[in-house]
């Protein structure tokens, strides 16, 4: 076998490694002319003020696309949104089998149905948890972990060159409420059979201790739910179904019937008890219905926690529910975190509520929430199980990576490499390094399309929400005479009393029109001409009427 062709094992992140979220990984085993690859997780990450109208942004998986052929299947390792949320988006790009334990694989059935991908067209595997599957040279064991979602798994992967512990997202939970507990045990047994490296979470690396387990939370919002007096709402995550038996079971102990709001809480509850979760607990309340029940007998469990403006808890706070309504003396409990980038959508959700003196109770004031990823004691101990040659850390922004990088170092891993997206990384044969680096990018969900992230229509939109638009239509007759307008319409500009811009539009038409007066009768027939004059003129009485440099757009009329 000539050197160049030698089998290599290849990681290679397209998602997930300096940000948080939208989570795309693969692995390729062989020769550089005949590799067989798996991908792990295909999340999504979602939108904010620099992609306007866009709600959901998938990974790049173009370079995959080119291998599809050396494609063997896709693995997911839980059903979080961040590794998952793109399986019903980019799988007709590859449609290759699909491989998932049961809850995870309720949900990805949901995915794809509201893609319109029937489920005579996929191959969807259902593995039990713990179970082992094969594909193609690569031989993948499932190792139950914990997290703040039922049955998130971490990946042994094995192929001729070694053994890779994925470990997706995780942590320590001695008490883990619902699901099978950390299995410790196998993670060990992987440590003692050597482990060529670990690609680990990076998320809470900078947090000293332990995240704390899910029982500790049931504990508090017990003794919390209790203490008050009115109608209480909840909100949390609704993936986290043990933080949502939780939070029943709280309601339960102080006599409060369970009434669900928000699509969301509806599909996972559903999706959970299609697989045996939440199967002991009392039916749930319609919301018409509990709006007749005492104030101190009902608990809404609501979506919204981050503020999002169409989730329940937003319109319950603007009062503009249908069916669910909350007043002074209400309590509305936040059993999450705030996610960075969210922080202004709470506290105006919770400005909002406290405006109606409703009473707000955050994990700031209680222990009534705990990370669902590892703190530095967890990760400690992950890596004292595993002993991996190599550390490569992902799941976090750059300083998270280059910090797991650096405890890892602390810890006696004696090589870690810390990935970007399109690093092409050779954990075996040799040391590994990073050897190549391909396309990656993002993709836009907007409204039925996936675009480029630097798509033409994005960047005019993200000019237009900054700058605001002004169109100019002028008609001329056969010998080049204007024989109406010009007219002029300004979008996303104001008068100095908040009306839309109107009393003082006669100024950019008295522009137009000079500019119009100023061309010879032979330019007034170019199109181009005219456009160019117009376009002159009002970007220059804009800037000096507005301070600004609408998108300026000309329409020339003609017989």
């Amino acid at each position: 076998m000539k050197k160049e062709d030698k089998n290599e094992l290849l990681f290679l992140p397209l998602g997930g490694c300096n940000e948080i979220g939208m989570n795309l990984n693969a692995y390729a085993y062989g020769s550089r002319h005949n590799r067989r690859w798996i991908i792990v997780d295909m999340g999504v990450s979602f939108g904010d003020e620099r992609t306007p109208g866009i709600d959901v942004i998938c990974p790049d998986p173009s370079f995959l696309e080119d291998e599809v052929d050396n494609i063997e299947a896709i693995i997911l390792t839980h059903a979080h949104e961040d590794h998952i949320g793109a399986v019903g988006h980019l799988w007709k790009r590859f449609r290759k089998p699909l491989y998932a334990t049961p809850f995870t694989a309720e949900l990805v059935k949901g995915k794809l149905a509201e893609c319109n991908i029937s489920d005579d067209d996929y191959q969807l595997h259902t593995v039990p948890v713990g179970g082992k599957v094969e594909v193609g040279p690569f031989s993948i064991e499932y190792v139950t972990l914990t997290h703040s979602i039922p049955e998130p798994n971490g990946l042994s992967i094995t192929c001729p060159l070694g053994t890779i512990l994925h470990t997706g997202d995780w942590k320590i939970d001695p008490d883990p409420l619902i699901g099978a507990p950390f299995d410790s045990e196998s993670l060990e047994r992987l440590g003692d059979d050597g482990v060529l490296a670990m690609i680990c979470d990076s998320t809470n690396v900078f947090e000293e201790g332990e995240s704390g387990s899910e029982y500790g939370c049931k504990v508090a919002l017990t003794e919390l739910i209790g203490e008050q007096s009115g109608r209480v709402a909840v909100t949390a995550f609704a993936s986290n179904v043990a933080r949502v038996q939780s939070i029943i079971e709280a309601a339960e102990a102080n006599d409060r019937h369970v009434c669900l709001v928000g699509r969301s809480m509806h599909k996972i509850t559903a999706a959970a008890k299609a697989v045996g979760l939440l199967d002991h607990v009392a039916p749930f309340v319609d919301e018409k219905d509990a709006a007749f029940l005492p104030p101190e007998n009902v608990l809404y469990l609501c979506t919204g926690s981050q503020g999002e403006p169409r989730a329940a808890l937003s319109r319950i706070a603007q009062n503009n529910h249908p069916h669910v309504t909350l007043n002074e003396g209400d309590t509305v409990i936040f059993s999450s975190r705030v996610i960075p980038g969210n922080e202004r959508g709470i506290y105006d959700l919770q400005n909002a509520l406290a405006e109606r003196g409703i009473r707000i109770i955050t994990d700031r004031m209680r222990p009534i929430h705990v990370s669902g990823h590892p703190c530095r004691d967890e990760l400690r101990r992950m890596y004292q199980w595993v002993r991996p040659k190599i550390s490569v850390p992902v799941h976090g922004e750059r300083r998270h990576i280059l910090e797991h990088a650096a405890y890892a170092k602390s810890l006696q891993i004696s090589q870690s490499v810390t990935p970007r997206n399109g690093d092409v990384i050779r954990l075996a044969p040799g040391d590994a390094a990073i050897v190549d680096e391909v396309p990656t990018g993002r993709l836009l969900l907007d409204g039925k399309r996936l675009i480029p992230e630097n798509a033409q229509g994005i960047i005019e939109r993200r000019r237009l929400s900054y700058v605001g638009q002004l169109s100019v239509s002028v008609a001329f007759d056969e010998d080049g005479s204007v024989s109406d307008g010009p007219l002029i319409t300004i979008r996303g500009h104001s008068e100095t009393d908040g009306r839309l811009l109107d009393e003082t539009i006669d100024i950019f038409e008295e522009a137009a029109e000079n500019a119009l007066d100023d061309l010879k009768r032979k330019s007034r027939l170019d199109d181009s001409q005219v456009e160019r004059s117009l376009v002159r003129a009002l970007r220059k009485i804009c800037e000096k009427e507005l301070g600004k440099r609408p998108v300026i757009d000309v329409a020339v009329l003609r017989p």
